[in-house]
């Protein structure tokens, strides 16, 4: 305590009145780094949700070997949107500047476990002659894949025992049910899911059609597009817009795809509103927490504030006494927060295989909005004594 006050001291040019006032009571000052622990906790939670949902987003994207996706015209996601035509795939290759173009199917099922819970799956059916997908894993099984009925499972999909994974790749192949057809899982791959499904099963086109009858092999849900080595993607996607200009489709590169995804499910789904109010109910609740604190710390020493007030000392000596109580409130209640957060990412993403984690530019913005929610609390709380007359206080 004392090599605190005195660093203190030297930092401020003072005695640090505010640090002395609070270690004085130390069940207080547990209490209040508590709450704002707790008000630290609750935001990072939320953003680190949020973080989540954005990053797990990018997932499927990031997977696909594409430049440029060609997808229905009122798609918001890679899940919704109606299927387009498959002549727009020969009709975009045939643009100068296309190296390849091939069609991908999309689809979910439910998976029935053995314990009777259930997995929501998402479906992708490819050609198995083309390289639709970055995954290496995928790209050795092509082969497997051009067989009927033969899958490849994301081992990443959740609530599913690492074991299946292993005892897949050993050679034992998995047979599961998708809408009353037998399919065999014969291998595995690293994708990952999201909020939306549990994970991924990779099949070939022919064996999605199987899966899912009341599809057409005309109509797939987008078309991924590989631009020829030193082309300008924007541009391209720009020739193939004007090229494919018929309303029923809409040419983005991935990294416009993924924009929009992402800005769609974070305004306008449930879950990215749900986050964000999250944040600011967190931020409140940190806001009226250190309030209550310095609040209290004001009315217990309004009579000593007052005969300073009464002896010349203004208003900004108390101001500053407050607000050096709530950075400092802010700054060690920051640090059990962040502790607990990481350790609640950890088990949040083993449990679940969301891309939960604490990135520096999370923690240094949690940190300034702690401190900055801080002041604003002892700005509030040092109302009162701006408005005490020392003449009535005694």
């Amino acid at each position: 305590m004392r090599a605190v006050t005195a660093l203190l001291a030297r930092l401020l040019g003072r005695q640090p009145i505010g640090w002395l006032q609070l270690t004085h009571h130390r069940a207080r000052l547990a209490t209040a780094l508590a709450g704002v622990a707790f008000a630290n906790l609750l935001v990072f939670m939320q953003l680190g949700f949020f973080g989540a949902l954005v990053a797990s987003i990018a997932i499927p994207y990031d997977g696909m070997n594409s430049d440029i996706l060609v997808q229905s015209s009122d798609a918001n996601t890679l899940q919704d949107g109606s299927p387009i035509p498959r002549n727009r795939m020969l009709q975009a290759a045939a643009v100068p500047g296309v190296a390849s173009a091939t069609a991908v199917y999309c689809g979910r099922i439910e998976w029935k476990q053995p314990d009777g819970t259930v997995r929501n799956v998402d479906v992708l059916g490819i050609d198995p002659l083309a390289h639709a997908l970055r995954s290496p894993e995928v790209a050795r099984q092509l082969p497997d894949l051009a067989l009927a009925d033969i899958a490849l499972i994301d081992r990443r999909t959740r609530n599913v025992p690492l074991a299946l994974f292993d005892e897949i790749d050993a050679g034992h192949a998995y047979r599961i049910e998708a809408n009353n057809r037998g399919i065999t899982i014969a291998g595995t791959f690293i994708l990952g899911g999201g909020f939306g499904a549990d994970g991924y099963i990779v099949v070939s086109d022919q064996t999605f059609l199987r899966i899912f009858r009341n599809r057409s092999a005309g109509a797939p849900n987008y078309v991924l597009l590989r631009a020829l080595p030193g082309e300008a993607v924007p541009a391209l996607a720009a020739r193939l817009n004007a090229r494919l200009a018929s309303g029923d489709v809409v040419v983005r590169t991935m990294a416009e795809a993924v924009a929009k995804d992402q800005e769609f499910q974070t305004t306008q789904k449930p879950a990215g509103i749900i986050f964000g109010f999250g944040t600011f109910i967190g931020a409140l609740v940190g806001i009226v927490i250190v309030y209550q604190i310095l609040a209290t710390d004001v009315a217990d020493h309004l009579k000593e504030y007052a005969t300073f007030k009464a002896i010349g000392y203004r208003q900004r000596f108390f101001l500053g006494i407050v607000l050096e109580e709530a950075v400092i409130l802010g700054v060690l209640g920051f640090v059990p927060g962040l502790l607990f957060s990481l350790g609640l990412y950890a088990v949040i993403a083993a449990a679940t295989g969301l891309p939960l984690s604490m990135t520096m530019a999370r923690a240094l913005a949690v940190l300034a909005g702690t401190i900055v929610m801080s002041v604003i609390s002892g700005l509030i709380a040092t109302r009162r004594l701006a408005q005490a007359d020392p003449a009535e206080l005694f």
